[in-house]
C-alpha cells in the first residue's frame, strides 16, 4: 500500500488547481499548474517496485516534458506556444515508446483505425484556421493519435488514459484555433480530462510494473 502514497498528493494538487480554475483565481491556478506533473512523477517513482528500467525512463520523461508543456502553453507569444507544443510532442513520443515496449500486452487491432479517422477529421477542421502552424499542428496530431492507438495494445486503464489525453488535447486545439469554439468552464473541463488522463496512464503503468515484480520467475 505504501507504493500508492504519492497518488493522493497528486489528487490533492489537482483538486486545488481545478477549484482555482473554476473560481478564476490565477494567483493559485498558475503556480499549482506547475506542480501537477512533478507531483505525479513522485507518485510514479514511489509506486514503481524498481526505479531503473524502461518504464521509469519513458514514463518519467513523458511527465517531465508534460510539465514543460503545461507551463509554456499558458505563456503568451507564438514562441512559447511552439516550444510548449514541442514539449508535449516529446511527451507523446515517450508515451508511444512506453506503450510499444514495456507496457505492450497484445495487438492494437481494428480499433486503431478509429484514431486514424479522428486524426483526419481533426486536421480537416483545424487546418483552415492554423495559418503558418499547419505543419507542427498536423505532426502533433499524428503523434497524439498514434500514441492513443498504440495504448490499445497495453491495458484497459492505460488505454482509457490515452483516450482521455486525446480528448483533452482535441478540445484544447479547438479552443485555440477554431473561431467561436467555447463552452461553459472550458479551462476547468479541459484540465479535468487532462489530469484524469495522466493519472490513469501513470496508475496503469505502476500496476503493470507491480504485477510484473510479484510474478514468480520461470
Amino acid at each position: 500500500m505504501k507504493r500508492w502514497w504519492g497518488f493522493p498528493a497528486f489528487v490533492a494538487v489537482s483538486v486545488v488547481h481545478l477549484v482555482a480554475l473554476a473560481v478564476g483565481s490565477d494567483a493559485v491556478s498558475v503556480p499549482s499548474k506547475a506542480l501537477l506533473m512533478p507531483t505525479l512523477l513522485v507518485a510514479l517513482l514511489l509506486g514503481l517496485p524498481r526505479i531503473r528500467g524502461e518504464i521509469a525512463v519513458f514514463a518519467g520523461l513523458a511527465l517531465v516534458f508534460s510539465t514543460t508543456g503545461d507551463v509554456l502553453l499558458g505563456a503568451p507569444g507564438d514562441v512559447a506556444f511552439l516550444i510548449g507544443l514541442a514539449a508535449f510532442s516529446l511527451a507523446h513520443v515517450a508515451y508511444l515508446l512506453l506503450y510499444l515496449k514495456p507496457l505492450r500486452r497484445g495487438r492494437i487491432g481494428w480499433r486503431g483505425l478509429l484514431y486514424a479517422v479522428w486524426l483526419v477529421i481533426l486536421v480537416l477542421v483545424l487546418l483552415p484556421h492554423v495559418g503558418g502552424l499547419a505543419v507542427p499542428v498536423a505532426l502533433y496530431g499524428v503523434l497524439l493519435c498514434g500514441a492513443a492507438a498504440a495504448a490499445l495494445a497495453t491495458t484497459p486503464l492505460v488505454a482509457a488514459g490515452a483516450l482521455l489525453f486525446l480528448v483533452s488535447d482535441t478540445l484544447l486545439a479547438l479552443r485555440f484555433f477554431l473561431p467561436g469554439f467555447s463552452f461553459w468552464q472550458q479551462d476547468f473541463v479541459i484540465m479535468l480530462v487532462y489530469l484524469s488522463a495522466q493519472g490513469l496512464i501513470i496508475a496503469g503503468t505502476v500496476l503493470v510494473a507491480q504485477r510484473a515484480d510479484t510474478r514468480p520467475a520461470a
